[in-house]
């Protein structure tokens, strides 16, 4: 664990196909949409139907200042380009002492696109990596 880690109360932690990559200081994108169809049904003039149609899955992107961990996002990276298969991972929210706060099981992930950090002797700012991952559902672990 390093010590950039407990800047924050919350963090999370990622790990997909069996890989743990690490801990990560923000999550976004936890999140879905579904699409509501209007049926009008004939004689009810009242109101239109609300179903429910398709539901779309928010990409989630993973940000943290670069450690040790950085080198597990660059092997998975690698197996993917050998072979593309979706794997099911989990993220955790922890808290500092590393109890668990909730954690949502990521069903089919693949990458879409990790950006690395950008060092700059002028900067005094820690260097940070974004992951963005694409996935086929979210199911409460």
């Amino acid at each position: 664990m390093t010590d950039n880690i407990f800047a924050s109360s919350v963090f999370f932690s990622l790990t997909i196909g069996g890989n743990d990559l690490g801990e990560f200081a923000t999550c976004s994108g936890l999140g879905a949409q579904v699409e509501i169809e209007q049926y009008a049904e004939g004689g009810n003039n009242g109101f239109a139907w609300q179903l429910p149609g398709r539901i779309t899955w928010s990409n989630i992107t993973l940000t943290r200042a670069v450690t040790a961990d950085t080198a597990k996002i660059a092997r998975w990276l690698d197996e993917i380009v050998r072979k593309v298969e979706p794997k099911d991972g989990e993220i955790v929210a922890l808290r500092p002492d590393l109890s668990r706060i909730v954690g949502w099981q990521v069903l089919g992930i693949v990458p879409v696109r990790w950006e690395g950090p950008s060092f700059d002797p002028a900067n005094s700012q820690a260097a940070v990596e974004t992951l963005e991952i694409a996935h086929a559902g979210l199911r409460p672990s």
